[in-house]
């Protein structure tokens, strides 16, 4: 199976800078000043595409006054961060658009570990990083806030005329940072922005505390190929995408392929056959009650049940519970109301439908045809929905 974590290995958070790159260096300079701060040093560090470890490019004494120089020589735009003494974290982060910048940081007076705001000057592009930031994080902040209300409501067992308005608005919050983040991606004028962008949208939507639906890797692809062309100089991108491109080629997935076929006892220890379900179109859902990813995309594969159902359309449940818990399995089935065929062996990631399937991370579906094809996989969200209404019209 081919992973969105896959692509990221390879493409994102990291940010666009090229260990082979040939162009030309020119000088890059960034200066300012912290006010109430007690740091003694300020560290530039660049981060490279190949290995994602932040490099140390240059480093200052802070003076008395808070004052700061760095300098480097970079070859083509980039991502770099700035850093105090010994810190872990960065103070922030910044592009080399224009050969000078100033960043002036100011601390708390209560805490001068703690910075409250900062200024740049002479880069449209770091600005929009920051500005990104900013905004993403108010995003992130409403999603977790309603999220947090919504199982305060569900815990006092609130009527659903309470719960479904906030559920509603957690759903349009999170529609909203999908759709102001692609608006980045593609506006932007900087390929290091736009890759930081995307790389900061799939980090997130990989925590499942925020319910966030990633973007898929065709998407992801998609994504990477039109930067590609919009900037078609930036060598970084380009080693982004051939090794994009060279790990689509190995990993090309299961659509296309007759699915492999499984035998496992249902919850009434009955045999069931994967082939028992020809000539409907078949959802086969790997999951677990032990997995919270699974039990929160639940709720997405009820819905798409009950609206399908009655297209010549079913689903498999297949469960990679562990052994002795045949309990919670059931349990899980009856509280997330999935009322559908469930099969298991209960052997945990030892089950047969593991190298079956290549399956290294659930949940993690597939979509087969009426004639046993495999047309889909790894439909999650909205895209689920998007699929089966475009097959069984």
């Amino acid at each position: 199976m081919f992973s969105i974590k896959g692509i990221f290995a390879l493409a994102g958070i990291v940010i666009i800078a090229s260990c082979n790159s040939q162009t030309t260096e020119k000088a890059f300079e960034i200066s300012g000043t912290l006010t109430h701060s007690n740091a003694r040093t300020i560290y530039l560090e660049k981060i490279p595409m190949a290995t994602m470890q932040r490099i140390i490019v240059d480093s200052a004494t802070i003076d008395r006054n808070g004052k700061y120089i760095l300098r480097t020589n970079a070859d083509e735009e980039s991502i770099y961060n700035l850093r105090l003494d010994e810190n872990s974290y960065p103070l922030t982060s910044v592009i080399n658009d224009v050969p000078e910048i100033t960043l002036d940081a100011a601390f708390s007076n209560d805490s001068n570990h703690l910075m409250e705001k900062y200024e740049i000057k002479g880069s449209p592009a770091s600005q929009q990083l920051k500005d990104f930031m900013y905004g993403f994080t108010d995003k992130v902040k409403n999603i977790y806030e309603s999220g947090h209300l919504i199982d305060s409501l569900q815990s006092v067992h609130a009527p659903d005329s309470l719960q479904q308005p906030v559920i509603e608005k957690q759903a349009n919050e999170i529609a909203d940072i999908r759709s102001y983040s692609l608006q980045v991606i593609n506006n932007s004028k900087s390929p290091s922005l736009a890759m930081f962008a995307l790389g900061y949208y799939q980090t997130t939507a990989n925590n499942p505390v925020f319910k966030i639906e990633s973007f898929d890797n065709e998407e992801v692809s998609t994504i990477i190929s039109d930067l590609n062309k919009k900037f078609p100089g930036h060598m970084g991108l380009s080693d982004i995408k051939k090794s994009l491109d060279a790990q689509l080629a190995m990993n090309s997935g299961w659509i296309g392929k007759q699915a492999p076929e499984f035998t496992l006892p249902d919850v009434n220890g009955k045999e069931v056959k994967l082939s028992s379900f020809k000539g409907k179109f078949v959802l086969v859902d790997f999951w677990a009650s032990w997995c919270k990813p699974c039990r929160l995309e639940n709720p997405n594969v009820v819905k798409a049940f009950q609206q399908f159902r009655n297209k010549n359309f079913t689903i498999l449940g297949v469960s990679l519970d562990k052994p002795g818990e045949k309990d919670k399995w059931l349990q899980a089935i009856r509280d997330d109301k999935l009322d559908w065929t469930h099969v298991s062996d209960l052997k945990f990631w030892n089950s047969e439908v593991v190298p079956l399937y290549h399956i290294d991370g659930i949940p993690y579906n597939v979509l087969v045809d009426p004639e046993g094809k495999i047309i889909a996989e790894s439909l999650r969200g909205s895209a689920l929905e998007a699929k089966l209404s475009e097959v069984l019209k």
